[in-house]
């Protein structure tokens, strides 16, 4: 399994766009600078974002004070403005306590952030509270709305210590109005000298702010807002560098839901976020080779192979990424080449991966996200298991042919697969023999329909193994929570069960005592049994004596429909398949008049075919006679 968290390993040849980053923040010299990272979900972000802090931190780590900030964890706990400015604030005052030799005033100035905060935060509870507060009076207000307020209160319990913390924290923002001499501050004032707090303390502690905001396409559109609203409040400052990783159609959204009421146009909304961001930074979409690099470090690192030998494969996969300009691949020959001795399961991934990277890099439903490649390789990982706990033998390449059609196809199709696999004897996908045989051999004149009509089949339709002629019903087994495996055995009682299987079984001569147990089963279930009948007779060939024919006729002699159906059948059979034996067994049945009828007029019957009717018909002629 792959964890679908952000690493600060390099899987997607993102470094070098780090490094790029680092360098330009490094540069900087203490100058403020914001950059965003846009892409759609799960393109890999959050990687980039953790990439560029560790190279920060690998060129001059201790001039650098990094805050993570997730918008998502706050929402609907906290307001995020007032939240940010905490997590900031509380970062600044753990290292002023560290640098003890700088003294304690850039330690006051560090708690004085906090403070403010804590002022802010009233402020924004409400008037009342904040008028009490200034002349001394009880905070009435803030057992209201202090769940808000107070981190301890956000338990939904209000209990008489936290009461005491609340008042406590009212007394100390009462306490710092005293302090300050400021009884008439106001947020406005506030805001500004916190900002002027900030900057001087970043300067003595002599280091330069770094906060990643990270994961805003999580966020509701209110919650995005406020927290680039908030994040607009530090920019500007001296010794700040702020990273954003944000889809911009998700910011876009989010500033026309803000400002629903005005009329925007695109440019206007555009250019909300382009104020906020000096360096915008794309995350490149993965091309066909970035795609199979990617699925050949994922199965590299779940291998046996010890740590430094997945290392190393992986720094000069990477390399070799940057050279595919150039006309270089990273291919399955290629990685093999990297690794002394090749374990065979991974040898077996690695050739998996070589297939269906372009499979994966130009479906529109994964189109080389990587976040959906670790969730189909997660999914196609819980499927072995299952195979595994429950002695299901599948072949891996097949079930991830199976799982690729699932995910990307269209669900009609995979439906009808299904459906088929479900209904046939021996649980194979015949509709897909004669598809999977045409493009193998000339994907031009292949014409698809309806559901089927689509690029991604048509790839998935050359696509190695072929899976018509395979049993699949071990595949659907471990596959079913898309649909219930009901075979058609399932739909028939224990009695049709037990007379199918005995049909099935006949090798000489149709059974009259057959004929009497199926007499006595409802015509509905005698319907289904010569379904199934006529499913096996499908796949045979040749029509002379052929075992199937045995259970055919014993059906046939039993009352009702399901008779038509056989007659259609044999009617329909192809002239090339059908040979001189079969027609003494026909000749005495009703059923069977214009079936033979029919062979006579065609033209492509054999010769000895028809001789055999004929014969058949004046030995009918002579015994009405006798």
């Amino acid at each position: 399994m792959w964890s679908d968290n952000e690493t600060d390993q390099d899987f997607l040849n993102f470094g070098f766009v780090a490094d790029i980053a680092a360098e330009m923040i490094l540069q900087a010299n203490g100058k403020p600078i914001s950059m965003g990272i846009s892409g759609s979900w799960g393109v890999g972000k959050s990687s980039m974002m953790k990439l560029l802090a560790q190279s920060l931190k690998s060129r001059t780590a201790e001039d650098y004070l990094f805050v993570e900030f997730n918008a998502w964890l706050y929402q609907g706990y906290d307001d995020t403005r007032a939240a940010l400015m905490e997590v900031i604030a509380r970062a600044v005052l753990k290292k002023a306590e560290e640098s003890k030799d700088l003294g304690d005033n850039v330690v006051w100035h560090a708690q004085n952030l906090l403070k403010r905060v804590n002022w802010l935060r009233l402020a924004s509870a409400s008037a009342k509270t904040v008028a009490a507060l200034a002349v001394g009076l009880p905070p009435v207000g803030l057992i209201g709305d202090g769940i808000a307020v107070y981190r301890d209160l956000t338990d939904g319990q209000v209990t008489e210590t936290d009461l005491d913390a609340a008042a406590k924290l009212a007394g100390d923002a009462k306490g710092f109005l005293k302090e300050s001499g400021a009884a008439d501050q106001t947020p406005p004032k506030e805001i500004q000298d916190f900002r002027d707090e900030l900057e001087k303390t970043l300067k003595d502690l002599g280091v330069t702010l770094v906060v990643l905001i990270d994961d805003l396409d999580r966020c509701l559109p209110p919650t995005a807002i406020a927290t680039l609203e908030a994040m607009r409040l530090f920019l500007f400052l001296d010794h700040t560098a702020f990273v954003i990783a944000a889809d911009d159609e998700m910011i876009k959204r989010a500033v026309v839901d803000h400002f629903k009421d005005a009329r925007l146009t695109d440019d206007l909304v555009t250019n909300y976020f382009d104020k906020l961001i000096q360096v915008p930074i794309r995350v490149p979409p993965l091309g066909t080779q970035d795609v199979r690099a990617y699925l050949m470090m994922l199965f590299i690192e779940n291998s046996s192979l010890k740590k430094e030998e997945q290392d190393s494969a992986r720094a000069a996969i990477c390399k070799r990424l940057g050279e595919t300009w150039s006309g270089k691949r990273v291919d399955r020959a290629y990685v093999e080449s990297l690794i002394k001795e090749v374990p065979l399961d991974l040898g077996l991934q690695l050739d998996l991966a070589d297939r269906i990277a372009p499979i994966l890099t130009t479906s529109n439903k994964i189109a080389g996200n990587p976040r959906l490649i670790k969730r189909l390789l997660n999914t196609l990982s819980i499927r072995k298991a299952i195979a595994r706990v429950q002695q299901v033998n599948v072949d891996e390449t097949a079930l991830a042919k199976m799982l690729l059609f699932e995910r990307c196809g269209s669900e009609a199709a995979y439906a009808e697969i299904l459906r088929t696999i479900n209904e046939s004897e021996d649980g194979k996908a015949s509709l897909l023999v004669p598809l999977e045989e045409m493009a193998a051999k000339d994907p031009a004149s292949l014409v698809l329909e309806g559901e089927w009509d689509d690029e991604f089949v048509r790839d998935w339709l050359a696509l190695e193994p072929p899976l018509g002629e395979q049993d699949l019903r071990g595949i659907v087994y471990v596959s079913r929570e898309r649909m219930p495996i009901i075979t058609a055995a399932d739909k028939l009682s224990s009695e049709g069960a037990n007379l199918l299987e005995a049909l099935l079984k006949l090798s000489t001569t149709p059974s009259s005592t057959l004929v009497q147990k199926l007499h006595a089963l409802p015509l509905n279930e005698v319907s289904r049994i010569a379904e199934r009948v006529l499913s096996r007779a499908r796949a045979v060939e040749q029509w002379g004596t052929p075992q199937i024919l045995n259970a055919l006729l014993t059906v046939a002699a039993v009352p009702g429909a399901h008779i038509q159906t056989v007659a259609r059948f044999m009617g329909d059979l192809p002239p090339a398949q059908i040979t001189a034996p079969i027609v003494p067994l026909l000749a005495d049945k009703p059923w069977a008049v214009d079936v033979l009828a029919g062979w006579v007029k065609e033209p492509n019957v054999s010769e000895p075919v028809k001789k055999a009717i004929a014969a058949a018909s004046k030995k009918a002629a002579g015994n009405e006679r006798h």
